[in-house]
């Protein structure tokens, strides 16, 4: 019998279920087709598009942002939507609730946290 990386003999416990990718903003460019200005403008107009970064402050997406990231480029090419009429499609299919504004606030302290350590480093060196 042939057993797969990421298959489980402890059912919901598998870490294979729990990894999800993560993508540059270069990569997710290239997957979607689109510049990454294109990308960052999003980010701003569609709160709950809030990739992490990376210690070095590099925008860093998970699996869940870049199916966001495709549906609202459909949405806005396909469909022929605004983007504030795809940011409000999005919100009701997702049923966003409070975790994502969670998930958006947690997102701001990681910046506002390393900005901080990033000014606190360059106050030491001095």
């Amino acid at each position: 019998m042939t057993r797969f990386p990421c298959s489980s003999r402890f059912g919901n416990l598998d870490p294979c279920l729990q990894m999800s990718k993560q993508y540059t903003i270069g990569e997710v460019s290239q997957l979607l087709g689109v510049k990454q200005h294109v990308i960052r403008y999003w980010e701003e107009e569609v709160p709950f598009i809030a990739p992490k970064k990376s210690k070095s402050g590099r925008r860093v997406y998970t699996d869940r942002e870049l199916q966001l990231l495709l549906r609202l480029k459909h949405l806005l090419y396909e469909k022929r939507y605004t983007i504030e009429g795809a940011r409000e499609r999005i919100w009701k299919e997702t049923g966003s609730t409070r975790a994502d504004l969670t998930a958006r606030i947690a997102a701001v302290r990681s910046d506002l946290l390393s900005v901080w350590e990033k000014l606190k480093g360059s106050k030491e060196r001095k």
